[in-house]
C-alpha cells in the first residue's frame, strides 16, 4: 500500500474499547491504521521484506512507516471495528500468530501420542477441551471442534478461528503447563517450536518477535 514518511500522518492514542490502556492510531488521508509490528533502524530490509509479504502476497492494507530510528508496519482498520468485529469488542489477533499457536500445540499433540500412546492423547484431547471450555475460545466449544483444531493444517484453514490476543496467551500458557504434567518437563518445547518452520519466513520472524515480547510466549523459547 503505502511507504510513509513521519510528516506524512498523524499518529494519536486513542481508548482501548475494553481495557484501561491507549491504542496508538495512525491517520492518513482519512484512514486509519493499527500497529502490527516495529523494527528498528538496522531491520529496515526485514521490515520491507515483511510489508511487501502482507500488501504483495497477502493483500493486507498495510502502510510502512520510515522513521529515522525505527520502521513500522500498521494495518488498516476502521475506529469502530474494535466494537464490530467481535462480541468482545476486540479485533481478533493476527492470523499468524494464531496459526502458529495452532501449529505448537498439534505438534504436542502428536507427541503425545507417538511417545505416551492413544489413551494419553484421549487425555490430552480433553485437557486441551476443558481449557477451552474454561476460558470460552470461539470456534472450539465441542469435541469435534476441539479434534479439528488439533488435526488440520492451520496454514490451510480457510478462516482461522477469532481468537484474540488474551485467547493466545492464555493458549500458550495452558498448553505448556500442560506438556510439562505429560512429559515431566519441557523438551517437547523444541520439537513444537520446528513446526513454525512451515510457515514463511515472513511469517515465521514476525512469530519469533511476538513470542519474545508476550509473557507466555517466553515460555517456548
Amino acid at each position: 500500500m503505502f511507504i510513509l514518511k513521519r510528516q506524512d500522518v498523524e499518529i494519536k492514542n486513542v481508548p482501548h474499547p475494553s481495557k484501561d490502556q491507549q491504542i496508538p492510531i495512525l491517520s492518513y488521508q482519512g484512514q486509519t491504521f493499527r500497529l502490527l509490528s516495529v523494527f528498528t533502524a538496522a531491520q529496515e530490509e526485514e521490515a520491507r521484506s515483511l510489508w511487501r509479504d502482507l500488501t504483495d502476497n497477502k493483500g493486507k492494507a498495510c502502510v510502512l512507516l520510515e522513521e529515522p530510528d525505527r520502521f513500522s508496519i500498521w494495518g488498516k482498520v476502521r475506529l469502530d471495528q474494535f466494537e464490530e468485529e467481535s462480541p468482545g469488542g476486540e479485533v481478533p489477533a493476527n492470523e499468524a500468530f494464531i496459526q502458529a499457536c495452532l501449529l505448537l500445540l498439534q505438534v504436542l499433540y502428536i507427541d503425545v501420542e507417538d511417545l505416551l500412546g492413544a489413551k494419553q492423547a484421549n487425555l490430552f484431547e480433553k485437557d486441551v477441551a476443558d481449557a477451552f471450555r474454561e476460558w470460552r475460545f470461539p470456534m472450539a466449544d465441542s469435541d469435534k471442534a476441539v479434534k479439528t483444531l488439533l488435526t488440520v493444517d492451520p496454514l490451510a484453514m480457510t478462516q482461522v478461528p477469532p481468537w484474540q490476543e488474551h485467547h493466545l496467551q492464555r493458549l500458550l500458557g495452558e498448553a505448556y503447563r500442560i506438556g510439562k504434567e505429560y512429559f515431566g518437563n519441557a523438551s517437547f518445547v523444541q520439537r513444537s517450536m520446528e513446526a513454525l518452520e512451515d510457515m514463511t519466513a515472513s511469517d515465521r520472524q514476525m512469530v519469533l518477535r511476538w513470542l519474545q515480547e508476550s509473557p507466555s510466549g517466553k515460555l517456548w523459547l
